[in-house]
């Protein structure tokens, strides 16, 4: 990832470091929005980065999706999970026992294969300090399959396996971007085959703890972000505040979805 050229010789921009939230998914997703609506609305900071995981297990549909099937509603009725609808595109994805990263990018590459590519490289570094050898997937994203790590493009991030490990949308707006993805550290096995009828990606010989993956992947983005200022900001109450306005928004309601 690089500044944009406008930016002047030796003026460092401002980025936010998010401190780690832990939150109901319908507040995740209007937080993601809403941080992307105040920086296209001009705020000044280059970069914003939050890490987060899901207080509740999480089915989380992509903005273009169909509606859940009747499987998910009946999962959402009984409690096993919530269901909520992303600003970003792409398939289902369950959330439960993964670390999920969101990335607000002021100056993006015009290309969305390009801006892949950077933060793609930033997660890669991240992992390698780990001992993880992850590569961009090779298939080109053709139509949405119903669950999102059933198959692995270009945005995406694999094993030497060929494993989906990262899965990652986008949304774009007014130029400004905002990239998240999942990263399944301990998936709930008999919630995962409940949801999507198939075993979830396991981890040889073991997954990262949540906390030394954040912490990795925190350095990485900003060692190869040098010309950035990170400080560390918590949501303030009038962020809090807008964020909960949001919510319903994207909150699916097993009756209603």
């Amino acid at each position: 990832m690089t500044l944009p050229a406008s930016c002047p010789p030796g003026r460092r921009r401002p980025a936010r470091l998010v401190p780690t939230q832990s939150r109901s998914g319908a507040e995740q997703m209007a937080l993601d929005a809403l941080l992307l609506e105040q920086s296209c609305s001009g705020g000044s900071d280059a970069l914003i980065l939050r890490f987060y995981q899901w207080r509740r297990p999480t089915l989380s549909l992509g903005r273009h999706q169909g509606p859940p099937t009747e499987q998910w509603r009946q999962l959402a009725a009984a409690g096993d999970l919530d269901l909520v609808r992303r600003p970003s595109g792409g398939g289902a994805v369950l959330h439960a026992g993964g670390l999920t990263y969101a990335l607000i990018w002021a100056d993006p590459p015009r290309q969305r294969r390009q801006a892949y590519a950077q933060v793609n490289q930033c997660l890669q570094e991240g992992l390698e300090v780990l001992g993880l050898h992850l590569k961009p997937g090779v298939a080109e994203a053709t139509t949405i399959v119903a669950d999102c790590f059933a198959q692995s493009t270009t945005a995406d991030l694999v094993d030497s396996d060929g494993c989906k490990r990262i899965g990652s949308a986008q949304f774009w707006k007014r130029g400004h971007l905002l990239q998240h993805g999942e990263i399944p550290l301990d998936p709930h096995e008999g919630l995962w085959e409940a949801v999507f009828a198939s075993s979830p990606p396991r981890w040889t010989p073991s997954a990262p703890s949540p906390a030394s993956l954040e912490l990795a992947l925190q350095q990485s983005f900003q060692t190869l972000n040098p010309g950035l200022n990170w400080r560390e900001e918590d949501l303030s109450q009038e962020e809090i505040r807008q964020m909960d306005k949001l919510t319903t928004r994207y909150c699916l309601e097993p009756d209603q979805a």
